[in-house]
């Protein structure tokens, strides 16, 4: 789901999981994983793609952004294991991408990429999952995925987000409120409380 999500639309989805933080007993497997399901991928014609192949981005000007984001990353220590790869001419083609090490002290571990490009953080500790995930401006959604509900239900609790989600990236539905916190914006939209955001109440209080 973590590769579906982060790819889906080439990635360019506001809420999709830009950073994903693995657990140090299980990283090296999701990694693999990971560059498994990103080998041998091909471009493909969106209006009816195959098996193995990827979209384009929205413009030529997009792929070149996260290209040009890729390659600073790799300039300032990251790795890229999969991917990596502008198409040529000019088409909007990026391969998705499996990106590690990105430095924490770095100008690229701030950025967003706004492509398909999974970056992976490895971590030892809940303590350390949440000083990474909240060492952002930005402050949209985070997932938490654990067999432990509980632990899980902890741990997003502590995520400076406008939305969390446990055991899943992301629920959108015309009921569920959907907004973020920091750089992500203020407010809401969509359900009871973001159609709250579209009248002004007004207090009407009755001496007795």
């Amino acid at each position: 789901e973590a590769w579906e999500f982060r790819t889906y639309n080439a990635g360019q989805v506001c809420n999709s999981n830009k950073r994903l933080i693995v657990m140090d007993d299980i990283y090296d497997e999701f990694v693999a994983e990971l560059v498994k399901l990103g080998t041998g991928l091909k471009p493909g014609d969106p209006m009816s793609l195959g098996e193995g192949e990827y979209v384009p981005l929205s413009s030529r000007s997009a792929a070149e952004t996260v290209d040009a984001q890729v390659t600073k990353a790799v300039a300032e220590g990251a790795r890229v294991l999969v991917g990596g790869e502008l198409g040529e001419g000019p088409a909007a083609y990026y391969a998705p991408t499996v990106l590690v090490d990105v430095p924490r002290d770095s100008q690229s571990y701030g950025e967003e990429i706004f492509g398909p490009v999974a970056t992976v953080y490895r971590v030892s500790s809940d303590e350390e999952a949440l000083e990474l995930a909240n060492d952002c401006a930005l402050g949209l959604g985070g997932s938490v995925f654990s067999t432990d509900e509980a632990r899980a239900d902890r741990v997003a609790a502590r995520l400076e987000v406008g939305m969390t989600h446990v055991n899943t990236i992301a629920a959108e539905a015309a009921e569920i409120p959907f907004g973020g916190v920091k750089r992500s914006g203020f407010g809401r939209e969509m359900g009871p409380i973001g159609m709250g955001e579209f009248v002004n109440k007004r207090l009407h209080f009755i001496a007795k």
